[in-house]
This record gives structure tokens, sequence and C-alpha cells, in this order.
């Protein structure tokens, strides 16, 4: 939960936040704003009507709560979904009758990977009413060629078309300070060493690049370091420097100073692999069930529906897809959640037993 939402709960009264999760469990399960009557049948304490709309006035000016007519009952704002989902949520089991549909669709005899996803995407749609997104495992077929796209100041596009004809995209939260330009520089700088290699043979590339650049920028600087003309700093952290001291005119040899532009052309050079590693990265991480609530839902861009989804894994415990539910902000989130996450360890195991991803 976000550091002012955490606060916000943390500070209500135990009526606010009995107010509050019965206005948003309400509203969940009817999609209907909720009045203060109603909540006076409900609530753990007896409390008037009167007292309940006043905590339903202090909720709205929090910003948790909005009242969508005159004189109508609460209904909660994306603000408030998303507290709500991130403090007050409580997930139960998968039914019993939604994993047996699950476990069938599982079983189909589909040899074809494409096709049993559909059907496991179908099940999942039906028994959640809402859209499915199942993303197929990750291909580590050889790359054939890589395009970064800026989509915004935190959002990036990374194209990867594989030697197969296969072709992915995947959207990815860019290192700070990177601009368009740089990134068509990453994606010319890793084509020319793409070619044959998948991209996890990628990543060994560049890591061993950037290795070999760290032993000859400390091979040449030792000397320099010994005879007291440069220093290190932040020696142990990710952005070391070598500091030369004095002045420049101090440094009488010829070749110390052809060493210390040698030593800035590596620095740079190590720079770029390592952005171009954290690229590579962040193209391939992912994390567990999320929930993107309303316009939080950039990777879809609709304002009006929330996004449920969980990636799943290989063998290896390495993500290779992904299984969503795409539906109103008002989702039944306490069932959708443990379907989903269900679903996505159940193809991982599939997937994994077939010899998949």
């Amino acid at each position: 939960m976000t550091t002012n939402g955490t606060k916000i709960l943390s500070e209500m009264n135990d009526r606010s936040r009995e107010v509050f999760r019965r206005v948003v469990e309400g509203y969940l399960a009817s999609g209907d704003p909720v009045g203060s009557r109603t909540l006076t049948r409900s609530m753990s304490e007896r409390l008037s009507a009167a007292t309940i709309r006043n905590v339903m006035q202090d909720l709205e000016l929090l910003g948790l709560l909005d009242s969508p007519h005159i004189s109508a009952g609460r209904i909660p704002t994306q603000k408030g979904l998303r507290m709500f989902v991130d403090g007050l949520l409580e997930v139960g089991a998968v039914a019993a009758e939604d994993r047996q549909l699950i476990d069938t669709a599982s079983a189909s005899n589909d040899q074809d990977i494409t096709s049993l996803l559909d059907h496991i995407g179908g099940t999942l749609s039906g028994i959640t009413k809402g859209a499915t997104v199942v993303l197929a495992p990750k291909a580590e077929a050889p790359i054939r060629h890589i395009e970064f796209v800026s989509l915004a100041a935190d959002r990036a596009l990374v194209v990867l078309v594989f030697a197969n004809g296969h072709v992915e995209n995947r959207v990815f939260t860019p290192p700070p300070g990177q601009t368009p330009s740089s990134m068509r520089e990453a994606a010319n700088f890793l084509n020319a060493l793409a070619e044959g290699k998948t991209l996890s043979e990628l990543r060994r590339s560049i890591g061993q690049e950037i290795a070999t650049r760290r032993q000859e920028i400390d091979s040449l600087a030792r000397a320099l370091v010994e005879s007291g003309i440069a220093l290190w700093d932040n020696s142990d952290e990710h952005s070391e420097r070598l500091i030369v001291r004095g002045r420049s005119n101090l440094i009488e040899n010829s070749a110390e100073a052809q060493d210390i532009d040698r030593i800035r052309i590596l620095f740079d050079d190590l720079e770029r692999k390592r952005d171009i590693a954290d690229f590579l990265e962040l193209a391939e991480t992912g994390e567990g069930v999320r929930i993107f609530i309303g316009s939080e839902n950039k990777l879809f861009s609709l304002s009006g529906s929330s996004l449920v989804v969980s990636p799943y894994m290989n063998a290896d415990r390495k993500i290779i897809g992904a299984v969503g539910v795409i539906g109103p902000t008002r989702l039944n989130y306490g069932r959708i959640v443990p379907i989903v996450d269900y679903t996505a360890q159940l193809v991982g195991r599939l997937l994994s037993e077939r010899g998949s991803g």
C-alpha cells in the first residue's frame, strides 16, 4: 500500500474503518451506492443513520468515498478502492466449483500449447464474467532483432523478434534518466551482439563484457592509485569513480595522462553496458499477483477497468508468461485474486510438465 494510504488507514478509528469497509463491500457486491440506512442494519454496533452519514462525510473529505447523486448513498473512489484492496481485502480460497472448472480445462488433450491456453482463458472468462488475458510462454529462441520504444517517462516497450518468426511485446519501467535516443543506442548495441543468442545468453554476454571492462579499469588504475595521482571514490558502489588528485599539469608523464584518458573512455563504456544490462533485466522480470485499478491500468489505458494479473513460472522458477482478468473496477477482488493466482500456478506446472518455456 502507498505510504499515504497506510497512514490514513492507521489513523482511522474502528467505526470509520468499518463504515468504509462495508460501503466498499456493498458497492462491490451490488454496483449501487450504499446508503446510511442500509448500514444501520449491518454495523457491529448500533448507530443512527445520522451518525453514519457524518462518518461518510468525513471519508468523502479524505477522498475515499464519493456521492454520485444528491442525497444518494456513497461509492468508493479509485483512491478508496486502492486502499481497500491493499489494506482491508480478505482473500479466500478458490471455491470448489471454480477449481473443478479450471482443473477440467487444464486437463484438455490439446497438444498445441496455444490452443490449451485459449481453452483455459475461455474457462477463466466464464468463471469471472470478465475478459481474460493469457500471455503465452516467453520464447527462448535465438533473437533476430530488439527494439525499445518509449511510451512515457516511466513506461517503455521492448519488441523482441525471434529467429523462428515469433514476436513479443513487453512493457517495463526503464532505468531512471533514459531517453528515446539512449534506448535506440542500447538497441543498436544489442542487435550487434544478438544474432544466434537467446535473451538469457545475451544477458550473460553483456555481464561478461561488464566484468572485462572493470578488470581493464582496475589494471590501468592500480599504478595511478599506488603513486598517489588518483584515488577511488565509492569503490564498493555501483557508481564508483576514479578521482585525479591536484591539477592535470602536475602529471608529468604523458603515459599517465594517456592512462587517465583510457580509463575515462572505459568508464563511459562500462556505464553504457550497465544501462543495457538493466534494460535486459527489466524486460525479463515480473511480480506476483498485481491489481491495477482504473487509471492505474496504463497497460490497457482503460480508465473504467481493473486488471488482476499474475505471472506463471517454469520448473526453474523463471517467469515465462502471465494470466489476468480484466473487468469493471467493482470486481469481486476477494474471489478473483485467488482464482487468477491458482490458474497461474496451474498453467506454470502444466507447461513445466510438457517441457514448454
